[in-house]
């Protein structure tokens, strides 16, 4: 048990990590013109390479790891459940930021800054009120469910 919950721990650490450096990433990258530079490839990028072999696996990880803690615990009380939902809303957030990578790759002249933070304040705000639910396991939360 103790083995899975520290799994869950790290790899929603990265996960959580890699979801906060992408947005930067990208506003950075595509905010600047480097006319210097050759173009890359459209399927190499940092941002493509950053969500696709940290973001992800780490996010599979972390969501296989916290589900079998939650089947092997036997655990099934409100504030539980209340995570669980805010955990697929970060799982959503971690797919609008894919379509946010693949836009910036698009490069079709339309500015990605403003998303990257709404995206930013949005991740922000989940994952407080995950660590939120989690640390203080409201008991009243029930009566909300």
């Amino acid at each position: 048990m103790l083995l899975l919950l520290t799994l869950h721990i790290m790899a929603l650490l990265f996960w959580v990590a890699s979801l906060f450096y992408l947005p930067a990433l990208l506003a950075g990258r595509h905010g600047d013109n480097h006319p210097f530079e050759e173009p890359p490839e459209p399927y190499d990028s940092l941002s493509r390479l950053v969500f696709t072999r940290i973001a992800t696996p780490a996010a599979i990880v972390a969501i296989l790891a916290g589900t079998l803690v939650f089947v092997v615990d036997r655990n099934a009380s409100p504030w539980l459940l209340l995570k669980l939902t805010l955990v697929a809303m970060l799982v959503v957030a971690h797919t609008l930021l894919g379509l946010l990578v693949l836009r910036a790759e698009a490069d079709n002249g339309k500015p990605i800054q403003p998303w990257c933070r709404v995206f930013l304040v949005v991740l922000s705000l989940l994952v407080l009120a995950i660590l939120w639910v989690v640390l203080a396991k409201p008991s009243g939360i029930g009566a909300l469910l």
